[in-house]
């Protein structure tokens, strides 16, 4: 019996033994796991705030499904289809007759600063800024219009620092109007919206002189208020074509980094 007794506690502590090895393990294993997880996680989120995404990266994240949870003006960004591409809308922008709203290039925050008591118009410190992939975005699309020979006529910003800068850094000129201004909320009555909408529209009709375009730069909310389109990310551009002072026509989207590839 002594001898059996002493066999059973011998079995009884190596089975314990092998029980805590196991619970080691698998938490080791689970921590190191959730440890590349989060540093991964980490990493892209800080790679996302320096580097705008590409229309495939996006596209590939918007399924059907995905879109359709939207908001609406972010919803018709989504599925917005290309009208012209490519060469065909290189042969159209050289042409002339176009009006092409940039929404301004990538600033260091994305806030509602129209909202903020302490903002002013004519003091940039207390306005959102351009970041550094902002600054190269607005000299990349000046660039790949004179590359590509996209004749420029106005150049209308907003009174925002950041509208009028990326004009400067495109394209070296520009006008600014209040027309293209946030009124100063960050949430819309239906009237503030028809209010923006009324203020835009006479420039998104107008008829660019022959042979040249029109460029815009202003804001998404006021894109949105006239088109129903909220125009993401930052520095997208959308070409509208007016037709006799009336209406107009949405041609394409085209993000900084395409213009150069027209």
């Amino acid at each position: 019996m002594a001898t059996y007794e002493l066999v059973s506690q011998t079995m009884k502590v190596i089975c314990r033994d092998l029980i805590l090895r196991f619970i080691q393990l698998s938490l080791g294993i689970g921590l190191m796991t959730s440890l590349v997880a989060c540093g991964g996680q980490n990493s892209e989120s800080d790679n996302s705030a320096q580097t705008p995404p590409s229309k495939q990266t996006i596209a590939a994240s918007q399924s059907p499904v995905a879109t359709e949870s939207l908001p609406p003006g972010e919803k018709a960004n989504a599925e917005f289809k290309d009208q012209l591409a490519g060469d065909s809308l290189l042969t159209a922008l050289q042409q002339g007759g176009h009006i092409i709203y940039f929404r301004h290039a990538q600033t260091e925050k994305d806030y509602a600063d129209q909202a903020d008591p302490n903002m002013k118009l004519d003091n940039c410190e207390t306005q959102r800024k351009l970041s550094d992939v902002g600054i190269e975005q607005a000299q990349a699309i000046g660039a790949a219009f004179t590359a590509k020979n996209i004749p420029v006529g106005k150049v209308i910003t907003s009174e925002y620092c950041r509208a009028w800068k990326t004009a400067e850094l495109a394209f070296g000129r520009y006008e600014k109007t209040a027309k293209l201004n946030f009124l100063p909320f960050e949430d819309y009555t239906d009237e503030q919206v028809a209010q923006m909408k009324s203020n835009v529209m006479p420039l998104l009709l107008a008829v660019p002189p022959a042979g040249t375009n029109t460029v815009i730069i202003g804001h998404d909310d006021i894109f949105e208020a006239a088109t129903g389109i909220y125009p993401d990310p930052q520095g997208i551009a959308y070409v509208l074509t007016p037709v006799d002072n009336a209406s107009f026509k949405l041609q394409a989207n085209l993000l900084p980094e395409e213009w150069s590839k027209l």
